[in-house]
Formats: structure tokens, C-alpha cells, sequence
């Protein structure tokens, strides 16, 4: 009898063959590519395109957050610190913060996020819930909608 363990194996992503896709409905100057989601874990890893004068909508989450940057800086609107490329953000579950640009180049940063991504309204009401079943939703009806074939970004397989 053959386990499901035994048929995870290493694995490479073609990160450049996957698409980007704007990051609707919160912005049409940003851009998100689905890299891995994880229904064991509820992960998901994307890289988010930005342009330097960026402002993401607030938002908690549910789990933990690793943000390293490529390129460019940003900061959250509640905190002082500056990442700029190079630096890497871990941020603690049950944070709720308001990404922002600084400076003047295009912001790329590499996103592994687990569980839910909630964006908040003025008053802190929850305006959408975004997870890995809604980042691989998002991938699939792109390709769908641009004639691309889908990998299966949620395989364990090699």
C-alpha cells in the first residue's frame, strides 16, 4: 500500500512562467504572482509588484507573515522602521497594519503568508477575507480568462 507521504517529493517552481496578475479589487497598479499555496498549512507565497507610491489597504492577519524585498522600500503607516531591499519583515500573528511606498522605485517583495489576510474599513470593519483558497481562486480565473493553462500550484508533487 503506497502512503501519500511517500509521494512528496522535493519540487521546482518556474516562478517566471507564472503569470501577474493585478491585484483586483484592491488596486490596479499592483500586481501579485501565485508562487505556492499550501491547504495543508493555509500558506501561500506570492511576489507582490508595486509602484513606489503604493498604499495597500489595512489589514490583519490571522497567522504569521515573512516579507523579504527585491526591490524598492516600504513601511506600514503604524510603525517607524523603513525595508528597503535586502531587508526581511516577520511579522507576528494578529498584526494589523497599512502598507505604503517610500521613495521612488518599484517595490517587488516576496510574501509567505499564513492564514487569512483580512482587509479592514475605516472603522476596522472587515471588508474582505483573502487565503489560499482565494489566492489559487484568483490564479485559476486568470488563466482562465487569459487562455493560460494553470499549473497545479498546490501539488506536493515534484
Amino acid at each position: 500500500m503506497s502512503m501519500f507521504f511517500e509521494g512528496i517529493n522535493t519540487g521546482v517552481i518556474d516562478v517566471d512562467a507564472l503569470p501577474w496578475m493585478p491585484f483586483l479589487p484592491y488596486t490596479d497598479k499592483a500586481f501579485v504572482k501565485a508562487i505556492k499555496v499550501d491547504p495543508v498549512r493555509g500558506e501561500w507565497i506570492t511576489l507582490l509588484k508595486a509602484p513606489a507610491d503604493m498604499v495597500l489597504p489595512k489589514h490583519h492577519h490571522s497567522g504569521t507573515v515573512h516579507v523579504y524585498t527585491l526591490s524598492g522600500s516600504w513601511k506600514y503607516q503604524e510603525h517607524d522602521w523603513v525595508a528597503t531591499a535586502g531587508s526581511f519583515v516577520f511579522e507576528t500573528a494578529g498584526t494589523a497594519h497599512t502598507p505604503v511606498g517610500v521613495g521612488d522605485a518599484e517595490i517587488i517583495t516576496l510574501n509567505i503568508v499564513q492564514g487569512d489576510w483580512i482587509i479592514l474599513g475605516e472603522n476596522d470593519q472587515v471588508l474582505a477575507i483573502e487565503n489560499w483558497k482565494t489566492v489559487m481562486r484568483r490564479y485559476l480565473d486568470f488563466c482562465a480568462a487569459t487562455g493560460l493553462t494553470p499549473v497545479d500550484i498546490s501539488s506536493f508533487q515534484g
